[in-house]
């Protein structure tokens, strides 16, 4: 006896929220072990098993509860716990108060940012949602610990770093509790129709090409950075042309 579609669809949604989370809990034990390049990886790769799982989850004409819950939970450990952890360890390694406090908001903005969604009618998240999505934040994070790590990543860090993630914790924490619009992924896949497989393969070559020249941190943040910094205003584009 075959599955219907709606079930197979809402079983690979949740398969691939379980990997998501898989990877946010590796990025957690490489973190404590210290391998920071690893770490940083498994979150990134976290990013983008959360899109496909949002791409999944769209399939499915009835909506499922359990898997928007499993969701929200996973991205807490993903794109809340597991990159604070990553920053902590990287870059202070011994107690700093100031960076506690600042990645316990990171983390407590990032909660309610997943809470408010969660109540959220969606017939108002047409094409954006409101406040800085989660996985954006951890991606942001992770990018960043990529671009300074060296070798078995125990080289000295240039003294502008510590100052520079505090900021930007700080910054990522308030956007993502404001009332900022950002794209989703259906209004991306709308503004680039037809040339989305084009830009998916010119991506890839970029950020292969990133790889040999180990600047695959460089490449990564720059792309969550365009997004954050040009998303509100293409939102705001849409909305008036809509």
């Amino acid at each position: 006896m075959t599955q219907a579609p709606s079930n197979i669809y809402r079983q690979a949604a949740n398969f691939v929220t379980i990997s998501s989370l898989v990877c946010g809990f590796s990025s957690i034990i490489f973190c404590i072990e210290g391998h920071f390049t690893f770490a940083s990886w498994a979150i990134i790769l976290s990013v983008l098993l959360d899109g496909l799982d949002g791409q999944l989850a769209r399939k499915n004409p009835v909506p499922s509860e359990f898997g928007k819950e499993l969701d929200s939970l996973v991205d807490v450990v993903s794109f809340g716990i597991a990159p604070s952890m990553l920053g902590y360890i990287f870059i202070y390694r011994d107690f700093y108060f100031s960076a506690t406090l600042a990645l316990f908001y990171y983390l407590f903005c990032s909660v309610m940012r997943l809470a408010k969604y969660n109540i959220t009618p969606k017939e108002k998240l047409v094409n954006y949602f409101y406040g800085l999505p989660t996985t954006v934040g951890g991606g942001i994070l992770a990018s960043f610990i990529l671009i300074f790590r060296k070798g078995k990543d125990i080289s000295p860090l240039p003294k502008f770093v510590p100052s520079i993630f505090l900021l930007m914790v700080l910054v990522l924490a308030f956007l993502m509790v404001s009332r900022v619009r950002y794209l989703n992924l259906d209004a991306l896949k709308q503004l680039l129709a037809r040339k989305i497989r084009l830009t998916i393969a010119v991506l890839s070559v970029l950020l292969v090409l990133a790889l040999l020249l180990r600047k695959a941190g460089v490449f990564i943040f720059a792309l969550f950075l365009i997004y954050l910094l040009f998303s509100p205003f293409v939102v705001k584009r849409l909305n008036n042309t809509g």
